[in-house]
């Protein structure tokens, strides 16, 4: 840019900035924050000007006051070489500095969190087949996915800053675009701040046998309220339990057809079956999680050995699918893990419960419950996407909810 071209830009700022129009402060800032206006040839007042009225239009809220005291520092140290250098406005521009780190200084000890000294901090023990993987690379994967989906661009962000000046309706105006979901806060400590469940490989889930993956097909008869097991055999349909031929179309509206692909994520560790050296290693574990695949009404339950452990005095486990599914022609399942898994049946609670560890603890399965949307006939999950959340909250008895004008009657 020449020092022609930027004071035209310059010039074009500050009309922006007269109009009271809201692109100004992203693009200004965007123009401090990319040149040297010491280097373009902008005389020392004219960057004054730019500076001041820039910090003059952040949005009121502490959290931009960094950037904010920046500039008015700027403009601080460049008023002796102004012809506006005057002991007033020097002190003027002293106390708002001043009056800036303030808020500041407020507002950081205000979001600071004070935490008991005795707060207990609760462990979730996890059993599983690759816990190297599940614990660790799949946790990494899944922050990946979600900043590489979500990462605001350098425009947004510095839109994130300006907000006060009265807005007009420009939907086509780039430069105030900063409504995407990367910039919610709420949105992305759901996705950045959870344990996700992912699978090293695609899944595919449909109506039709056609084109099924290369590590196996389960087929199931499904709809609310009933499901059932089925397999394919001479051209019919037959019950997976017994082999009985059953009357159902193969294209039966009901029917769901499930198959995985090979293990496409290069950081899964390598298995080999221990029943059949024969299968390739990365065949393996997709499999042994197809064959422990079952349904629940037109729902899938896959299941890929996933078991906790939590103190159901004090937490609970709230299962979640990710808030992407719908985008790959899928829905998921919501439940909350309160107390123990078989807590019904005396053999399997006695026999999880004889190690000195899991006293006091309750256990549970972490499955993924995964239906077709409405209107689709076949969804893909690519490896690698986040399929499931875990969310550990309260127990219910361990919190209340309260009318604060009782706090306040009550004092």
């Amino acid at each position: 840019m020449t020092p022609e071209d930027a004071r035209a830009y310059l010039n074009y700022l500050l009309t922006l900035h007269l109009r009271q129009e809201e692109a100004f402060g992203p693009l200004s800032l965007a123009f401090i924050k990319d040149h040297d206006l010491s280097q373009l040839g902008l005389l020392p007042e004219e960057q004054f000007n730019l500076l001041m009225a820039t910090a003059t239009v952040f949005s009121a809220e502490p959290k931009r006051y960094t950037m904010k005291q920046e500039l008015l520092q700027k403009a601080r140290q460049i008023l002796p070489q102004t012809r506006y250098q005057d002991p007033e406005l020097e002190r003027d521009l002293t106390h708002l500095i001043n009056k800036t780190q303030s808020d500041l200084q407020r507002y950081t000890e205000a979001m600071k969190v004070s935490r008991p000294q005795n707060l207990d901090r609760q462990t979730l023990i996890v059993e599983t087949d690759c816990p190297e993987y599940f614990l660790d690379k799949a946790q990494k994967r899944a922050s990946a996915y979600y900043q590489d989906k979500y990462r605001l661009t350098k425009e947004a962000k510095t839109a994130q800053h300006f907000g006060g000046t009265p807005k007009k309706f420009e939907p086509e105006n780039a430069a105030i675009h900063k409504e995407f979901p990367g910039a919610c806060a709420p949105f992305m400590n759901a996705r950045t701040n959870a344990f996700h469940l992912l699978l090293p490989f695609d899944v595919k889930i449909s109506r039709s046998p056609e084109d099924p993956l290369e590590a196996g097909i389960r087929i199931f008869y499904g709809k609310m309220g009933y499901s059932y097991p089925l397999r394919y055999e001479m051209g019919k349909l037959c019950s997976y339990h017994d082999g009985q031929v059953l009357d159902v179309d193969l294209y039966d509206p009901n029917l769901i057809f499930v198959s995985f692909s090979a293990v496409k994520d290069q950081e899964f560790p390598a298995q080999h079956s221990p029943t059949d050296p024969g299968i390739p290693p990365e065949l393996t574990f997709p499999m042994a999680v197809l064959e422990h695949t079952g349904s629940l009404g037109p729902f899938i339950q896959i299941s890929c050995n996933f078991k906790v452990w939590f103190d159901a005095a004090i937490v609970s486990l709230l299962i979640q699918a990710a808030p992407d599914l719908p985008e790959y022609g899928l829905q998921g399942g919501t439940g909350l893990m309160t107390r123990t898994y078989a807590s019904d049946k005396v053999e399997s609670y006695v026999q999880n419960l004889s190690q000195p560890w899991q006293n006091g603890l309750s256990f549970n399965f972490v499955n993924l419950h995964l239906q077709l949307s409405p209107g689709r006939e076949s969804a893909i999950v690519p490896f690698g996407t986040p399929i499931f959340s875990v969310y550990p909250v309260l127990n219910r008895q361990c919190y209340r909810y309260v009318d604060r004008q009782t706090i306040d009657q009550t004092g």
